[in-house]
């Protein structure tokens, strides 16, 4: 008996609340040297939020163009397959 009452104590034992954690502050490099996201100004954050937009889109642009590049490869495989073969040129 001495168990149950023991398990239900501690079951409505409130358990502490850990004290609030401070976020680390967030850092950004920029050009080697590091910067508290929260000091730059509202205009450099501005510009490093369209410079992170551009570098996305030139990630997505450099994979549009390997993925162009290997249907040009596959295309021209396919024409030189579908050459006649030089035998079957007729002489000229």
């Amino acid at each position: 008996m001495a168990d149950k009452k023991t398990k239900k104590d501690a079951a409505q034992t409130p358990t502490p609340t850990p004290p609030p954690t401070t976020a680390p502050k967030q850092k950004v490099n920029i050009d080697g040297t590091k910067y508290d996201l929260d000091s730059l100004s509202d205009g450099a954050k501005n510009q490093l939020v369209n410079l992170q937009l551009v570098d996305k889109k030139i990630t997505a642009l450099q994979q549009d163009l390997a993925i162009m590049q290997t249907a040009r490869n596959a295309y021209a495989n396919a024409l030189v397959g579908d050459l006649p073969f030089k035998s079957d040129k007729l002489p000229t």
